[in-house]
């Protein structure tokens, strides 16, 4: 093989830690205090509906629009919160915010340069929002490694879409004889790229797939090296 294919969110990018400081942030500028229990208790409601939105967002069930606004609003309903302003002042202020955070799963950059050492070729496919997700690589020093960067929104269509998988494989001039997907998502970048041909590995920091459904999986980016010459 010789180009590999990244997730950006979850996989590279430390999404939880990132998106807990964001909204750690906005919860102490905005005063949410004076409305909700705890932070602890906005950021656990938070979670499981950017969750369940982020889901129908992938399935083309709702928009981006939708999915930037409602995921704050529906939070905010469930405390008895009903204000348009603060949820939109919430959902652009979190916009702005996240991106600048620079938090990279444990052996990120050091994994990287081990596989440009080796001549790899690297990419990135990522359903996350178009205006974002080159601030987030700009800003945590991955950028420099990657020489396509796609993203779903680009496409019209999100992982799993086998039209995302082959245009990537387009722009990076790549056969799918010689490429491999590296992503968290088990729907999105592992039966997403083996229906477009391509070979994946399911990254799972947190051991969640304790079911052996995938045979190419680690919990450590570092075991990368060692794990492409088996395949």
């Amino acid at each position: 093989m010789k180009h590999l294919f990244f997730d950006l969110d979850r996989t590279l990018w430390d999404f939880e830690k990132n998106s807990e400081t964001a909204l750690s942030i906005l919860y102490e500028d905005l005063k949410l205090g004076d409305h909700l229990r705890s932070f602890r208790s906005f950021h656990t409601k938070y979670k499981k509906i950017n969750g369940e939105l982020w889901d129908q967002y992938s399935k083309g069930k709702i928009s981006k629009d939708i999915l930037r606004v409602k995921r704050f609003q529906d939070t905010l309903a469930h405390f008895e919160v009903k204000s348009t302003e603060l949820s939109h002042a919430l959902a652009d202020g979190y916009i702005s915010l996240s991106p600048h955070q620079t938090h990279l799963f444990p052996d990120a950059i050091e994994t990287l340069e081990q596989l440009k050492n080796d001549d790899f070729e690297l990419h990135i496919i990522t359903n996350g929002f178009l205006e974002v997700q080159h601030i987030k690589l700009d800003k945590s020093g991955l950028k420099p490694y990657f020489d396509v960067i796609l993203c779903s929104e680009e496409v019209g269509k999100n992982k799993p879409s086998r039209l995302v998988f082959d245009r990537a494989l387009d722009l990076a001039k790549a056969t799918h004889d010689e490429s491999i997907m590296i992503g968290d998502s088990y729907e999105a970048d592992i039966v997403g790229a083996e229906n477009a041909g391509i070979r994946a590995i399911l990254f799972d920091p947190d051991r969640v797939h304790r079911d052996g459904r995938h045979k190419w999986q680690i919990h450590e980016l570092k075991q990368i090296p060692d794990t492409l010459p088996w395949m």
